[in-house]
């Protein structure tokens, strides 16, 4: 049985030695697992996994190798004692669609339509509704509710997003900050951004200039010390960060590209957005409803020489961009195609870093549109992509 463990997890290009595997044989013979399967998981993996990258293909690997060996310290007594949680069972009433019954419903055809029929039925309906495709209500086909499906609708009432078709939503949601902390797993990143370097002496003269002092010195006969300001990055970047939603499948990645920008750039400003700028940014977003920046006032703030970087999957209802009051969340005033060439005609010197893979973005109709406003300046967020970004800005 572990000979073909062994076998597999060499297979699967984990790089697992013959010495690690005989560690692991002794602890067995020596009963450090027992007779627990997650005990046996957690000893194999110290044993055999010396480098995190490695975590997720071992786990594949021992549950297609280990798959149906019970723990013989869990007795049946406890197995029939076990409920159903709630949480299954709610789940139940939840609408699942082939991919054929999906296509076969049709959305209300455009975004005055939606929210027109949605005013109407928050006057006509009276009662709760379940499974339909008209009333508001949940596990249905309906546009409007939650745990249903419809290509193009209103979300009310749910937790977070499932088929994440919806172009408004009737929820409160919590975004966190990205945290600045993380660190990266490799230097490729930081490498890549330090192409945007400019670097330039200013401030106070508080660094020893050693080549001044020992021509200063040898000029005047005696010890004749020099400073210099110290040497810092000149280049000035803002960058927006898309939060929440879609974006938080990119989270990791984004907090690595976050750290990675904090070390490199002295004059790094930042604000957080969702899914389009509008007319207002925040810094915290646990306050981004009462504490929002106007986008005017950070237009006016920062001069033409920032370089604008925008971080965001682009990934939303085309309505965000193209409507007022498409945002998700509120009713916006101007669409966010007008404020985003506002940033645009401000920022010469603007890129826009898409954590989607590159070969998706044309599959989403909202990436498309945002890319032809950027007019071609969005660049992936890989090491390719973050190259051809600092190449874009240096010009």
């Amino acid at each position: 049985m572990f000979t073909g463990f062994f076998y597999k997890l060499k297979d699967a290009r984990v790089p697992v030695s013959l010495r690690e595997y005989l560690t692991l044989l002794e602890a067995v013979e020596k009963g450090l697992a027992g007779y627990s399967v997650e005990d046996f998981y957690y000893l194999a993996r110290s044993a055999l996994v010396k480098d995190e990258r490695h975590l997720d293909k071992f786990d594949r690997v021992f549950s297609e190798h280990f798959k149906g060996v019970i723990d013989l310290t869990d007795g049946m007594d406890e197995v029939e004692k076990t409920e159903i949680p709630e949480e299954w069972l709610r789940k139940l009433a939840e609408k699942f669609l082939t991919e054929e019954e999906k296509a076969e419903i049709e959305a209300l055809g455009g975004w005055e339509k939606l929210m027109e029929t949605l005013k109407q039925r928050l006057e006509e309906q009276k009662g709760r509704h379940q499974g339909g495709n008209k009333w508001i209500g949940t596990a249905g086909t309906s546009p409007f509710g939650a745990y249903g499906y419809n290509p193009e609708g209103v979300r009310i009432g749910q937790d977070k997003s499932r088929h994440r078709r919806a172009v408004k939503v009737w929820d409160k949601r919590e975004f966190k900050n990205l945290d600045d902390s993380v660190e990266i797993g490799t230097r490729n990143i930081k490498v890549a951004l330090r192409r945007l370097r400019k670097w330039a002496r200013t401030g106070a003269a508080d660094e020893l200039d050693l080549p001044g002092t020992i021509t200063s010195t040898a000029r005047q006969g005696w010890l004749d010390v020099q400073m210099r300001p110290e040497r810092h990055n000149a280049v000035k970047v803002l960058m927006l960060f898309d939060v929440g939603g879609s974006m938080d499948d990119h989270i990791k990645v984004c907090e690595e590209l976050f750290s990675a920008v904090k070390t490199e750039f002295k004059h790094l400003e930042y604000y957080y957005f969702h899914n389009c700028p509008y007319e207002g940014l925040w810094k915290d977003n646990a306050r981004r409803w009462n504490e929002q920046v106007s986008t005017w006032d950070v237009i006016n703030t920062y001069g033409a020489d920032y370089k604008l970087v925008i971080v965001g999957d682009a990934t939303m209802s085309p309505y965000e961009i193209t409507y007022p009051g498409g945002a998700v969340e509120y009713w916006n005033a101007e669409a966010g195609a007008v404020w985003m060439q506002r940033l645009l005609d401000h920022f010469e010197h603007a890129a826009w870093i898409n954590p989607q893979p590159e070969n998706w973005w044309r599959h989403h109709q909202s990436i498309q549109i945002m890319h032809k406003l950027m007019e071609g300046r969005m660049f992936p967020l890989t090491l390719d992509g973050l190259d051809r970004m600092t190449g874009e800005l240096n010009r």
